[in-house]
């Protein structure tokens, strides 16, 4: 076990390693009309939608994101902002990139970058989700819920576990969130917020053991 693991046992690391598989979608990349860099804590990804961009895969960039409590004192002037300036550094041009900078949750980074896009005259058919690793099929949910038109793929930075709790540097929020992601895609459909998505029972009976454990500060209210 690594020196980051050391508060977490083996069989807790092995029920967070099935929760992140499951929710990455495994989508593989192709061309689409338009990508959609997901604000968050995780700089990785507008670096990735940055890398993806330069490959040719798509014209448009739009980062979406304000601020949050988890993200503020990180990115003062709001999440697609920053996200945005990390994209510049990384070489994709200022004219490729939208900036809507009010969306709170991922319902309305959905919704307000299909409004971005309409005042710009844009349309697409085909969308490329950019969005940290465990938050794939969430985002996916959501999307095929409020824009069933369009064509959904998901990305995210081509991370193991391990490597990814190593960029954040704390083992406890990290499998917080795997929790806390796991029981949104659970809940949300049922609300009206995503699209339903089959759970498998070992992920499921994970998910019940480590909010057993207390990986529980990233829940919301039943």
């Amino acid at each position: 076990m690594t020196d980051m693991r050391q508060a977490i046992s083996e069989d807790q690391w092995r029920r967070a390693e099935l929760i992140w598989d499951y929710h990455q979608m495994g989508h593989e990349t192709a061309p689409v009309d338009v990508a959609i860099g997901l604000g968050s804590h995780d700089l990785g990804v507008a670096a990735t939608a940055a890398g993806l961009y330069r490959t040719g895969l798509f014209p448009v960039l739009v980062f979406t994101g304000g601020n949050s409590a988890t993200t503020r004192s990180r990115f003062p002037r709001g999440e697609a902002v920053h996200f945005r300036e990390h994209a510049l550094e990384l070489g994709v041009p200022d004219d490729a990139i939208l900036v809507e900078p009010e969306a709170a949750n991922t319902g309305q980074n959905i919704t307000f970058s299909r409004e971005l896009l309409a005042a710009h005259g844009l349309t697409p058919k085909t969308v490329l989700l950019v969005s940290k690793p465990y938050m794939e099929r969430r985002s996916f949910a959501t999307a095929r819920k409020l824009w069933p038109e369009v064509e959904i793929l998901c990305a995210s930075e081509p991370l193991e576990l391990d490597d990814y709790l190593k960029s954040i540097g704390d083992e406890k929020l990290v499998l917080d969130m795997l929790v806390g992601d796991l029981q949104r895609v659970i809940e949300y459909p049922k609300l009206g917020f995503a699209i339903g998505q089959d759970v498998p029972e070992d992920v499921r009976d994970a998910y019940e053991s480590l909010v057993r454990d207390g990986f529980t500060s990233r829940l919301i209210a039943p």
